[in-house]
């Protein structure tokens, strides 16, 4: 059975992470991704690298892909994008804004030759504005959109500390292209019309916090002009960043029926977190912890009301108590048998062979030509009638040069002029 998107040819022009990501939701789907990489490769395939140029990293974010290396600093090189271009349906670019136009892969370019083309712009700032030409990372969209500070965490000296382990705006921003590319080719299938969609690590990293940074009059006169005040206090004061931090995560509790029962704790071996969002949820896990008197769900409680404050701090201490009486898998058997919503914390390391990860099939195994058997991720979601599925693993550097060069109507001898020319590179 075909993917959604078996039939559509798209190249790849990208590195790091978002780009990357966004053509691999697409090979899952079925399209055919070129990706295009400078002689040498992209800057991923040498991050932490065991094997040269095979990092574990670049495995991850390019599996199911062919790969063609070109020179695009060369007029030769342009030129054979462009001959490809005709045959192109896709196109995905995350340099730095402006890069695209050097290197002769910009939109207004490329659509010269395939007027139809849908064409990804994928930056760290956007397109406009001050800041566009900049250089940006995904730590760098997560400390400017407000989404590190929202975290509040702090390294041990005080200092702002990234939001997770993983890069939160990169792979939200690869999910907002793979969207919009769905979306543009299904306005295209109706109307024949190409088109630019332009992404950027900002616009994700601030859209995925859209309840904290909306702006509602009567709710914000409560909370944040509040701790905008308080801010601008502490600044005028001479404050630190550990400061603010401190303040911001005082003004936001979200009262005791949050603090008690959306939190983490530590059992005797290991961590627990505890994940009601419901009346039903919490009543659960009052009666699985024997609480007696935590009223925080009664219509009149105020959670703003200092004594409310005050017992939600003596009924947290008390849960922290209990939990560190038991093991997790104790504590999981008493939650679940009251059907409270609750997970161990695990570590990255050990997902692979978990019952409910192997269960869902959340990996696939391969066997790379280069650094042999391997366990991918799957696809990010299922498709019944379309099924998602990870083809191939990562390409090693160059390996289908040859291959999509002929494909695109070069002949042999041409290919082997460009290889010893310098113009491609092409493994052997």
């Amino acid at each position: 059975m075909a993917g959604a998107l078996d039939g559509i040819r798209v190249l790849e022009f990208s590195l790091i992470v978002a780009g990357p990501m966004c053509g691999l939701v697409l090979a899952d789907m079925g399209a055919d991704v070129i990706k295009v990489e400078p002689p040498g490769g992209e800057p991923q395939r040498k991050n932490r690298s065991v094997v040269p140029g095979e990092s574990k990293l670049f495995q991850s974010f390019n599996h199911g892909k062919r790969d063609l290396v070109v020179d695009l600093s060369r007029p030769e090189g342009r030129a054979i994008v462009h001959r490809l271009m005709p045959s192109i349906d896709v196109v995905i670019v995350n340099y730095r804004y402006g890069v695209a136009a050097q290197l002769g892969i910009d939109y207004e370019t490329l659509r010269g030759i395939r007027p139809d083309v849908i064409y990804v712009e994928s930056t760290g700032w956007g397109s406009r504005g001050p800041l566009a030409q900049r250089g940006c990372s995904d730590v760098v969209a997560q400390a400017y959109s407000g989404l590190m500070a929202a975290d509040g965490k702090l390294e041990p000296d005080g200092a702002p500390a990234q939001v997770t382990a993983t890069a939160i705006a990169d792979y939200m921003t690869a999910l907002a292209s793979a969207t919009a590319i769905c979306g543009a080719l299904f306005h295209r299938g109706r109307t024949g019309e190409g088109q630019k969609i332009n992404t950027s690590l900002l616009r994700s990293a601030i859209w995925g916090q859209a309840h904290t940074v909306n702006r509602e009059p009567v709710t914000d006169s409560l909370f944040a002009d509040v701790t905008v005040q308080k801010m601008n206090e502490i600044r005028a004061s001479g404050g630190s960043y550990s400061d603010l931090i401190a303040m911001r995560e005082g003004e936001r509790s979200m009262g005791a029926q949050f603090a008690l029962y959306y939190s983490g704790y530590q059992a005797k071996d290991g961590g627990l977190i505890l994940g009601a969002l419901t009346p039903a949820n919490r009543d659960a896990f009052r009666r699985a912890l024997e609480l007696v008197g935590e009223d925080s769900d009664d219509p009149n409680y105020d959670a703003l009301d200092p004594e409310n404050v005050r017992k939600g701090d003596e009924f947290k201490e008390i849960i922290r108590q209990k939990m560190r009486t038991r093991t997790v898998a104790e504590w999981l058997e008493i939650f679940d048998a009251h059907g409270a919503p609750v997970a161990p914390v695990n570590f990255p390391e050990e997902l692979r062979d978990d019952p409910q990860v192997q269960a869902e099939g959340l990996f696939v195994d391969l066997v790379h030509e280069v650094t042999g058997e391997q366990s991918v991720v799957a696809p990010v979601f299922e498709m019944s009638a379309t099924p998602t599925q990870v083809t191939r693993p990562s390409p090693p550097l160059g390996r289908d040069t040859r291959e999509v060069l002929i494909e695109g109507g070069w002949s042999a001898e041409e290919v082997e002029q460009l290889v010893s020319g310098g113009v491609v590179y092409a493994r052997d």
